[in-house]
């Protein structure tokens, strides 16, 4: 799917349509006779995250999706922010998330265990499957969880892996890949475009352009199953209204006293709070304005002005 066009799997093949508005890669489309897109059947799942830029738009980046896969390289000391961002994306898809520790080939073997860990307690709840394209078997549990006619999705910053994670599922370089800078571990959008791939032996994968930003708005759900250790701990809380400060009978200060939780992880938990807030406000203010700016047309328009 591209910015002008997109190409529709259709019983008589590929077709190339003008992109319409509204349509995301993994819709099932409606055509009319003229074989344009007419409209597109009810999504049971859907992707989203808030436009870049100033404006308060969502995106939708993939939709019918059964498995949301969060691609980050596997390393000792992991942007675990940006991982947690990403799965909080996943569980508000409504999708079933699943982290991929991509490259742990290039990890020391001695930072392995360790990283592992660092990613399995920033994904509670969450499948962390490690892979490396130098041994195709370690993406025997990824292959395994895409039966046919389940779709999964690949997300995750440029360079993350996820073109050649597909490609190893596939079975073949399907899709570019590109170097990954050694300076700040950045990679260049080899995938400028979404595209869904068909499995050999059934079953779908998408290819997302790497994400620079990940703007969430309405995710709050997917921010609670996200931290999910936090959010359970919250409700034991002697208050309702805890700040996890220094209120007495806290739960989650608690847990971090005794080591089970990380106070970086409760902060990173603040922050997107803080930002769905923000979000909410946002979108509450815009809609009041465009209920304004409706309002003054029918005012105008049941008003005219005398000549």
């Amino acid at each position: 799917m591209e910015r002008k066009s997109c190409v529709l799997a259709t019983p008589d093949g590929p077709r190339t349509v003008p992109t319409t508005i509204g349509v995301a890669v993994g819709d099932w489309a409606l055509l009319d006779d003229a074989g344009q897109v007419s409209g597109i059947q009810p999504r049971s799942t859907e992707i989203r995250r808030l436009g870049v830029g100033g404006r308060a738009v969502e995106q939708v980046l993939a939709a019918n999706l059964d498995i949301v896969a969060v691609c980050a390289p596997l390393e000792r000391d992991a942007r675990l922010g940006r991982v947690e961002r990403l799965l909080a994306l996943a569980w508000a898809s409504g999708a079933q998330p699943l982290l991929v520790a991509t490259k742990i080939d290039l990890c020391r073997p001695e930072d392995v265990g360790p990283a592992l860990s660092q990613f399995g307690a920033a994904a509670p709840g969450v499948d962390v499957v490690p892979v490396t394209v130098t041994d195709l078997t370690s993406l025997d549990p990824v292959r395994a969880m895409i039966a046919p006619d389940r779709t999964l999705v690949a997300i995750g910053a440029s360079g993350a892996g996820k073109s050649t994670l597909i490609n190893g599922l596939v079975g073949g370089m399907e899709l570019a890949t590109g170097a990954v800078r050694e300076s700040d571990g950045k990679g260049r959008h080899t995938t400028a475009w979404r595209e869904l791939v068909e499995l050999p032996g059934g079953g779908y994968l998408i290819d997302t352009p790497g994400l620079r930003a990940v703007g969430l708005s309405d995710a709050a759900e997917g921010v609670d199953a996200a931290y999910a250790d936090i959010t359970d701990l919250a409700a034991q809380c002697r208050f309702s209204d805890c700040g996890h400060e220094s209120e007495p009978g806290c739960a989650v200060r608690a847990a971090i006293e005794r080591g089970e939780i990380d106070a970086g992880r409760l902060e990173r938990h603040r922050k997107l709070q803080r930002e769905l807030a923000f979000q909410a406000r946002r979108f509450d203010a815009r809609a009041r304005s465009e209920e304004r700016k409706r309002w003054a047309k029918l005012s105008r328009n049941s008003n005219p002005a005398r000549p």
